[in-house]
């Protein structure tokens, strides 16, 4: 029988009242649900976790910024004069106006606040005020660093790729990702020159669900073949009428991979890694198209046949850097999290070109992009369906609990996290154990029952 938990006020909701929601193999219904949890899960999880802030590519000279959001804070990312990238809060000490507007662009020496012209360094230090013998003999010392523009708590880099945290406590970056890191090298090291840079633009799609439904669709495999039927049916009818013997075209290798039985996917091997990672190792298949086997030379002309060979074999399919971000390596992209309200959320998708790589290259990745993760394309259209009718199912009382049974109790244990097949709900029972620690439950005990046990 469903049990029914009574919503709670934010202010009365504690660790107690969050641990009855998560089990080791199912999830009460209101943490996707409740605008309480939701505002609990901004100071919690966002408040606390690294998460993704952008790539240093994308502030190439001083005075370059970009902007985004860390939960619910805008922060903004700079290049200072002396070479470093800073992450600051885009929210001048004075009147407390943004500095910079959303988006990107050069800022020039300095920043200039637009609505009293204080001028601050690009690494936030207070440069000048106007009028500054007006502050003289008043409580306001300009000198004091808290009126300079304040700093996110804590930044790291990782092969270019830029983090934050909004607490000063915590583990290192490195300790966070953990096993993922090894997806953030692969994606580095498939490019000639060892370093990628962002181009291509942004898409933007604002889905109709809660943040969390998104991330554990990443790596469900056995969503594919149902959800994505009238697409992959759709690339296979049209390989058959091609003459027979015609290789298969890219965009028809991309779709139709969504249409292998369910026996092919239970071969591969889903890693989920504390903090929540994870990632999908797919099947090394040798490319032998024209762009691919060009690539590849350029590859091998600049690290040697052997060393191309290791990276190549390294396919992993949507890893997930929790809570913020889901890199793909094998097409170079990064799809960002932002999540909007407890049914809305906001995914970037940033393509990046591989330095040293042959243009057509960057060309797949982009086509890759508009044929998948794109809101046009001929697959993201179904997953944004599907999320709708999970969240607007959720608000129904036709049921309390989300299953996350599949294959609970059969995950092996790694250095730092678990291994499963790959129709195993692993990685979701993942992410809602490090959810949980987030949250403030003590997740002792569970991991035992979640590595090891059915119940």
């Amino acid at each position: 029988m469903n049990s029914v938990i009574p919503i709670i006020p934010i202010a009365a909701t504690n660790p107690i009242d969050i641990q009855s929601l998560v089990q080791p193999d199912r999830v009460h219904k209101r943490v996707y649900t409740d605008p309480a949890i939701f505002e609990l899960e901004m100071d919690r999880v966002f408040g606390q976790a690294w998460l993704y802030v952008g790539h240093e590519s994308q502030v190439p000279r001083p005075g370059d910024y970009f902007t985004t959001r860390l939960g619910r804070e805008p922060v903004v990312m700079v290049r200072h004069t002396d070479g470093q990238v800073h992450v600051m809060f885009n929210r001048c000490p004075h009147k407390g106006a943004k500095l910079v507007p959303d988006g990107s662009g050069s800022a020039g020496k300095f920043l200039r606040c637009l609505y009293h012209g204080w001028t601050f360094k690009c690494d936030g230090s207070l440069l000048s005020v106007p009028l500054r013998s007006g502050y003289e003999c008043t409580a306001l010392d300009l000198k004091d660093p808290q009126y300079g523009v304040r700093k996110v708590a804590r930044v790291a880099t990782h092969r270019g790729f830029v983090f934050a945290s909004l607490s000063a406590e915590g583990p290192e970056l490195q300790e966070f990702l953990g096993g993922v890191a090894t997806s953030l090298d692969n994606f580095c090291d498939r490019a000639p020159e060892g370093e990628v840079e962002v181009a291509g633009g942004v898409q933007r799609v604002i889905q109709r669900n809660n943040w969390k439904i998104f991330f554990e669709n990443l790596h469900d495999t056995i969503h594919a073949v149902a959800t994505h039927e009238s697409s992959w049916r759709a690339a296979k009818e049209e390989h058959e009428a091609m003459p027979a013997g015609t290789p298969k075209p890219f965009e028809v290798v991309i779709v139709d991979g969504n249409g292998e039985p369910l026996e092919f996917w239970e071969k591969l091997e889903l890693k989920g890694y504390d903090h929540g990672h994870g990632f999908m190792e797919g099947i090394f298949v040798p490319p032998t198209d024209p762009v691919s086997l060009a690539y590849v030379a350029s590859l091998e002309a600049a690290k040697g046949p052997e060393r191309t060979d290791e990276i190549l074999r390294v396919n992993r399919h949507n890893t997930i850097v929790y809570p913020s971000c889901s890199p793909h390596t094998s097409f170079q992209q990064i799809r960002v999290i932002r999540p909007l309200s407890v049914d809305r959320t906001l995914v970037e998708i940033f393509s990046f070109r591989l330095k040293g790589a042959p243009e057509a290259t960057f060309q797949r990745t982009l086509k890759y992009t508009n044929i998948v993760n794109s809101p046009s394309s001929n697959v993201m259209p179904d997953d944004l369906e599907a999320y709708n009718r999970v969240q607007e199912g959720l608000g129904s009382d036709g049921g309390d609990w989300v299953s996350m049974h599949r294959a609970a109790g059969r995950d092996q244990p790694l250095p730092g996290g678990r291994a499963s097949n790959g129709n195993s709900e692993m990685p979701s029972r993942n992410m809602f154990a490090a959810w949980a620690g987030y949250m403030g439950v003590d997740t002792g005990t569970r991991t035992n029952e979640h590595a090891g046990s059915a119940e």
